[in-house]
């Protein structure tokens, strides 16, 4: 499986289908990630969605017929949560993943923090600096100004069938 943002072919909004959540997985803030995957390009791939809270809900009522023990376990495991992150994972044969039918996701690409960062700043920065051997597969990935595998839900569309 291969990570959506490889199959991108720029950093501009997109849609995808066919998504099935994996995960979700909560912190101690307003916010949520999904770790979904999808079918782009007529090939697999995963991905991270970052969203708050009040969007989980939302893509959570689309599940279908699992909509309401999904939104059960999710208010259950929010107030029983001792230890922060709290992971639900949809990824078993008892628990298979959570097909979100009819359903278009409008994503939009994340970046890393440091490519804001200003340029005068960057020179005056003294803090040790670990760099990767170039040759490694996973330079790439932690590349400055790469944009990452995480992406922000810009809006829902349903497919309407007659």
């Amino acid at each position: 499986m291969r990570r959506l943002i490889d199959a991108l072919a720029d950093d501009t909004d997109f849609f995808i289908e066919q998504v099935q959540i994996t995960a979700i997985v909560f912190d101690n803030s307003d916010d949520v990630t999904i770790w979904a995957t999808t079918y782009f390009d007529q090939e697999a791939h995963f991905f991270h969605l970052g969203l708050p809270f009040q969007q989980l809900d939302l893509l959570l009522r689309l599940a279908g017929g699992r909509a309401e023990a999904l939104q059960e376990d999710v208010a259950d495991a929010l107030a029983t949560v001792r230890d922060w992150p709290c992971l639900l994972e949809y990824n078993t044969e008892a628990n298979p993943p959570v097909s979100l039918p009819n359903v278009a996701l409008k994503l939009s690409c994340t970046y890393p923090a440091d490519l804001f960062e200003d340029d005068e700043d960057a020179e005056d920065d003294d803090t040790f600096d670990i760099s990767m051997n170039a040759d490694s597969e996973e330079a790439e990935e932690y590349e400055s100004g790469q944009p990452h595998n995480i992406f922000y839900l810009e809006d829902v569309f349903l497919r309407i069938e007659p």
